[in-house]
């Protein structure tokens, strides 16, 4: 949350935003219909004062928190949400999922003070196409609004250079895996795969294989352990990823 309007530059920024996706569009005849949310006023304001100088973008609506984003959301079917990572009552992120179901079309651009990955990780998940950190200039605003718009994603620099940090990480580690061995399941627990993989529960893997339920428990634990996964459906795709086990 910014203490005020002031933390944005006025002036056009050396750094930019690194946007992404696809090339601009033809001009829209329409002004693209901005919402913008925070839970500071005066930051609130200071957007609308600027934006409002912008001929091709009209702010319809604003709001507080990200419970009352959702509502007008559905109510002013925004092209733009402008949204804040930190608010009270219900933050950016947690909004993000409810507002695309209540407005489908509309496209999300978090406006943040948080440089933390989580953050950023967590506000793609859950459908933002924009993090802009408050940084940026004014200027960068309207233009990160119309590129979204059009298609782009956008994000500011610093954040995408730790996207991208992660993303060299994710396929390091999935190339070391490659490199091990996959781990293997003796005749019982690929037995007890097979049936988890068909939909049965511990107790009629039980009865199917004559052997008691808490015995089905310690093969699945087992099976979890031995493929370093969480969720016997992680088990059944690992396992039919790696041809360990092909349901037919």
């Amino acid at each position: 949350m910014a203490d005020s309007f002031g933390p944005m530059r006025h002036e056009d920024a050396d750094d930019g935003v690194v946007g992404m996706g696809s090339e601009a569009g033809s001009p829209r005849k329409e002004p693209i219909r901005v919402l913008v949310v925070d839970d500071h006023a005066l930051f609130r304001r200071g957007l609308e004062i600027v934006l409002a100088a912008e001929e091709d973008i009209q702010v319809v609506g604003e709001a507080g928190d990200g419970a009352e984003a959702v509502d007008k959301a559905a109510d002013l079917l925004p092209d733009i949400v402008l949204m804040d990572v930190r608010m009270p009552k219900r933050g950016g992120i947690e909004a993000c999922t409810s507002i695309k179901e209540v407005a489908p079309s509309a496209k999300i651009i978090m406006l943040t003070i948080s440089d933390e990955e989580a953050d950023l990780y967590d506000a793609i998940k859950a459908g933002a196409t924009g993090y802009l950190l408050k940084e940026i200039s004014t200027d960068e605003v309207a233009t990160a609004i119309r590129a979204v718009a059009d298609g782009q994603s956008q994000i500011s620099p610093s954040m995408a250079s730790k996207l991208l940090t992660e993303f060299k990480s994710m396929i390091q580690r999935t190339d070391e895996r490659r490199l091990v061995p996959a781990p293997r399941l003796t005749d019982r627990e690929l037995e007890v795969l097979k049936l988890v993989a068909t939909g049965m529960n511990n107790r009629d893997i039980a009865k199917e294989l004559f052997i008691s339920e808490n015995t089905v428990k310690n093969h699945v634990r087992n099976i979890l352990e031995k493929l370093q996964l969480h969720s016997r459906m992680e088990a059944v795709v690992y396992a039919m990823r790696e041809k360990i086990l092909e349901i037919r």
